[in-house]
């Protein structure tokens, strides 16, 4: 997992890679001068890091008093250096109720966050391999209502399937599979939790952005594509998208 910190002796974020393949901004103070300025010095550093770089803005590391987070500020700032806010990722309320104000996904708690690893220093006993838990299966989620600008809809552990149009501006995201039976004009993220064997499958492929397990194309990529404007299957394969005709 890549990691660049600020090397300021008062730092104010760091940039983590994350399962996702999306990079996560952490911040550790509400402190927007600083960010700006710590930002503009890491893209002098390295600026093909810096371009349209897909941002979850992690917010959870904040202390309790810092103070209400300007997020449409925060954005700006990280916009100007070239990161791109996909959603935060937040446990205090003032922050969560800003990013629902502005249509901005307000992510699960993740277990691809670092996690501390202890040096083995002596052979631990074979232990017999646990039964894997099985998996929670949830059941698809159908939206027969077609999807409005600025609405968002969320299919947890499982598939999302809308039988209607999805208008610019709207987001659908899933853990699992996204299915779109109508023109999708909008924003489509399946495998958001990581699941690399997500498909998005789109009768009329005309969104503003398609993404699986962090992986992402927006419209300028997509209208060059022959395939827009068709019916589409989009899968991954390594870090690639691929669209072939259904």
């Amino acid at each position: 997992m890549s990691q660049i910190e600020s090397q300021d002796q008062d730092p104010v974020f760091q940039l983590k890679g994350s399962m996702l393949a999306i990079t996560v901004l952490e911040l550790a103070r509400n402190n927007l001068d600083a960010l700006d300025r710590q930002l503009a010095a890491k893209v002098v550093q390295a600026p093909n890091f810096f371009s349209n770089t897909p941002l979850v803005l992690a917010l959870d590391k904040l202390p309790a008093d810092d103070g209400a987070v300007d997020l449409p500020g925060l954005m700006r700032v990280c916009r100007q250096h070239g990161l791109r806010t996909l959603a935060i990722r937040a446990n205090r309320i003032e922050d969560i109720a800003a990013a629902i104000a502005i249509d901005l996904p307000v992510l699960p708690p993740s277990g691809a966050r670092e996690r501390p690893v202890d040096p083995v220093e002596t052979e631990a006993p074979k232990k017999i391999p646990e039964k894997p838990p099985e998996p929670v299966i949830r059941p698809t989620r159908v939206i027969t209502a077609p999807v409005r600008g600025g609405q968002q809809i969320y299919a947890q552990g499982g598939d999302l399937v809308v039988i209607a149009a999805v208008s610019p501006g709207a987001e659908l995201l899933a853990d699992g599979n996204i299915h779109v039976y109508g023109p999708m004009r909008g924003r489509a993220l399946a495998g958001i939790k990581g699941d690399t064997t997500a498909r998005i499958f789109c009768q009329q492929m005309v969104a503003e952005l398609i993404s699986i397990a962090g992986q992402y194309k927006v419209s300028e990529d997509l209208r060059r594509d022959p395939a827009w404007g068709s019916g589409v299957q989009i899968s991954l394969t390594g870090d690639v998208l691929n669209i072939t005709r259904l």
